[in-house]
């Protein structure tokens, strides 16, 4: 079985997600020392002063900047890397699904709970209908894609549709020709 994701993936993820998550905090307490700062100064000047007008300026420039910065660097970066490493974590701990399915096709990418992934498509023979299915399993984006080949059976291990090992077959299993 080849395996998609290694014993360093989640640990990986995760210290990106604290390098992100510091950045961050950096940031937010450099701002607020500089705020701290400036009202400082002004609370100093006296009544009147000309100099009023830049700091409040100054400051007004300061959180805008950093509230330009907080929410794409929040809602973008930290946001993606926060659900790569809860899909990450699910498949660490998460009921693992084992199938072999006959390989249809490829769609386009989506994202699936945040993370951005290739889905393939496979044949599920229906049980109550005797029709076939199609089956999306996701493979996550940022890892190659297998080399699935159209009509080639698959051994799959995956763990709510996102595929964690594949084997390529030729032939279904036992259980798929006594059907």
């Amino acid at each position: 079985m080849t395996k998609i994701y290694h014993d360093g993936d989640l640990w990986d993820a995760f210290m990106q997600k604290r390098r992100i998550l510091s950045l961050f905090l950096a940031v937010t307490g450099a701002v607020f020392l500089g705020l701290v700062g400036f009202v400082t100064y002004y609370i100093m000047l006296p009544y009147n002063d000309p100099n009023a007008t830049w700091v409040i300026a100054v400051s007004c420039v300061l959180v805008g900047v950093y509230l330009i910065f907080a929410f794409p660097y929040m809602g973008i970066c930290y946001k993606r890397c926060n659900s790569y490493c809860k899909a990450l974590k699910f498949i660490s701990v998460g009921l693992k699904e084992y199938s072999v399915l006959p390989f249809v096709g490829i769609e386009d990418w989506t994202t699936h709970d945040g993370v951005d992934v290739n889905v393939a498509i496979f044949s599920v023979k229906n049980i109550k209908r005797d029709e076939e299915m199609l089956r999306q399993i996701y493979v996550d984006g940022e890892k190659d894609f297998p080399a699935f080949k159209e009509g080639q059976y698959a051994r799959l291990v995956s763990q709510g549709n996102l595929l964690i090992e594949y084997e390529l077959t030729d032939e279904p299993s036992i259980k798929e020709t006594n059907k």
